[in-house]
């Protein structure tokens, strides 16, 4: 019980962060052939209960292919593109419309003791995808292949101001009154760029992109996306990454890559400090590296004003070259660092301080010492394996308290620390578990 109040506790800023905000979750066919999707549409309508503006874009590769097994046909592709003529089609329609009618299906579920009972969710679908042709291509007819042309912006808006999930598949309407096969996952990045969405969520069957080790990369840039989508790496990944790649350079802040497998996936990912996917961010220029030798000047400037008003402990140049390892920094577009904090592990190996947390007067309120904090907490539970972190202010003890820290007092420090005490500044001390 105490786990689980403590957990739900913890999920009430990110609550209260994403309630009214547009989220559209990519669902590809394969998901809906999972044991688990129906854990996922559970999932999806406590989101919409909680407040957070739902769209849901699908796809129906596996159910398409099945179709046209059936009927003994097939599709061919050119630059990875399906040729669709008339009668695939057919199985296009057939296919997208039974996934449609499966998802509809499970979200008016009402059952009592069942996790959606009393919920009486509202689907709404229809015609809010205006297509076009991709026509012909190095002499190639695409037939009824398309793209995007349009988003009906104000009519999404219109049902997801009256609380219904709007629903879109992979299938657009041409004014001259034909539908054409479109990607879902060009679906799904039109409508996040055209509805100004908070978030771009695609479920994919890998929990997001991974190192050469095989480790789960935990956040991207841009220009390590671009990389990523020249090299054609992760094939598996690409129509997610190229379509979060997209989404973030035309305005959506953040786009998640997360698995269909793994039970609770998108609500890790949305209410937990560390998530559970990969992070895709608009600001490349906002990402969070350790400090170098060519920082100090930069650092130097951040923390100069505060330690003149006394906020802060003065380091000499000389100090921050031989400490300049401890530093994280977050950088402006023209190289100006915007914001800085270091971790100092303690000798005892299971806790570390946390100081010097800076952010350039100019940056305020856009988040930056919360990024900071978070990515630091990351970096000493999984990296380092500590166990606590501590911190000594003067002036921000409600802004460490608003992010999980608690008052602790002088004989809790480590002890290297507490010999080093200054009984002048009088600063309060505060702890915060990694565990």
């Amino acid at each position: 019980m105490t786990d689980y109040v403590k957990f739900f506790r913890e999920t009430s800023p990110y609550i209260n962060r994403h309630r009214g905000k547009t989220f559209v979750i990519a669902l590809p066919g394969e998901a809906i052939c999972q044991a688990n999707f129906t854990h996922i549409i559970h999932d999806i309508a406590l989101l919409n209960s909680l407040g957070m503006r739902i769209v849901l874009v699908h796809g129906a590769r596996p159910q398409l292919e099945q179709r046209l097994a059936q009927h003994q046909l097939s599709l061919n592709y050119a630059d990875h593109t399906p040729v669709t003529d008339s009668q695939a089609m057919e199985c296009v329609k057939d296919a997208v419309g039974s996934v449609r009618i499966s998802i509809e299906a499970l979200l008016s579920m009402g059952l009592a003791n069942s996790p959606m009972h009393g919920a009486r969710i509202r689907v709404v679908g229809g015609n809010f995808i205006t297509a076009k042709p991709f026509g012909i291509r190095a002499g190639i007819d695409f037939q009824y292949s398309g793209e995007v042309r349009k988003i009906d912006r104000a009519g999404i808006q219109s049902q997801l101001d009256d609380d219904a999930i709007v629903l879109l598949s992979s299938i657009g309407y041409s004014p001259t009154g034909e539908a054409f096969n479109l990607s879902y996952e060009d679906v799904a990045t039109q409508a996040a760029i055209t509805l100004g969405a908070e978030k771009l969520i695609f479920l994919g069957a890998e929990p997001g992109l991974s190192d050469n080790s095989g480790r789960l990369i935990k956040s991207i840039n841009l220009s390590q996306a671009q990389q990523l989508l020249e090299k054609r790496e992760e094939p598996a990944l690409f129509g997610a990454l190229q379509g979060a790649y997209q989404a973030c350079l035309s305005g959506v802040p953040r786009c998640h890559l997360i698995s269909y497998c793994a039970d609770g996936a998108l609500l890790g990912e949305l209410f937990t400090r560390d998530g559970t996917g990969t992070l895709v961010l608009k600001h490349s220029e906002q990402v969070i590296r350790q400090a170098s030798i060519d920082d100090i000047t930069g650092i130097l400037e951040l923390i100069s004003p505060l330690e003149d008003q006394g906020l802060l402990v003065k380091r000499s140049r000389e100090l921050l070259e031989t400490e300049i390892s401890r530093f994280y920094v977050i950088a402006h577009p023209e190289g100006m660092l915007i914001a800085c904090a270091a971790l100092y592990p303690f000798n005892d190996g299971k806790a570390a301080e946390l100081a010097c947390v800076v952010t350039h007067p100019d940056f305020h309120n856009q988040g930056l010492a919360t990024r900071l904090l978070e990515h630091l907490q990351d970096k000493a539970k999984n990296d380092l394996q500590l166990e606590a972190l501590f911190v000594l202010t003067t002036q921000a003890a409600h802004w460490f308290q608003q992010n999980g820290f608690v008052a602790t007092s002088l004989e809790q420090l480590p002890l290297e620390k507490a010999e080093l005490y200054n009984y002048q500044r009088k600063s309060k001390i505060f702890y915060k578990a990694l565990v």
